[in-house]
């Protein structure tokens, strides 16, 4: 489970796909994620689920908190 506390407003991120399931939830800020081809606007109350193996990529638009987990769980770089 990883917790993003206001992470500042990015470009695209390069698109990625990973071979674990992602699902968060918004609790502020908004972002934008693109799954294949789509993109949504993400805003607090939303939430999310990236496939596993599907490309994917975000851009966040104003300082986001959000809480996300993966299954099975991944290693995730730690601050």
């Amino acid at each position: 489970m990883r917790m993003w506390r206001d992470e500042p407003a990015t470009d695209d991120k390069p698109s990625a796909s990973r071979p674990y399931e992602t699902v968060g939830y918004v609790i502020s800020g908004r972002a934008e994620l693109t799954l294949s081809g789509e993109t949504v606007t993400l805003e607090p109350g939303d939430s999310w689920l990236v496939p596993s193996g599907a490309e994917h990529t975000y851009k966040i638009v104003e300082a986001f908190t959000a809480v996300e987990a993966t299954a099975p769980p991944a290693l995730q770089f730690r601050r």
